[in-house]
């Protein structure tokens, strides 16, 4: 193994720096309470959409419309796959401005 791939004793101490710096501690706990807020919201959608699979499969085959062929629960599933969509959008809008 060569030595370049070796960090250097003034990158180590930097980046040591850079850790206990209060500024980074308080980014990175905002980072991490962000990222949690957002998993916890798009857990919920999750299993609340498999909760009313599990409990009220009558409802989600619901038509929209007489005579049509779309059940409400097709708009709900799509809505689930949207919501993860934009919650990483959100997410990544703010990490790109804020985070990094």
């Amino acid at each position: 193994m060569s030595s370049s791939n070796q960090p250097s004793a003034a990158n180590l101490a930097s980046a040591e720096h850079i850790r206990n710096n209060p500024k980074f501690a308080e980014l990175v706990r905002k980072r991490n309470a962000f990222a949690w807020t957002l998993s916890a919201i798009m857990l919920i959608i999750y299993f609340g959409f498999i909760l009313i699979i599990a409990f009220n499969k009558a409802w989600l085959g619901t038509l929209l419309a007489q005579g049509g062929v779309t059940t409400i629960g097709f708009p709900i599933g799509v809505g689930v796959i949207l919501s993860a969509i934009a919650l990483t959008g959100i997410y990544v809008y703010r990490a790109n401005g804020e985070f990094d």
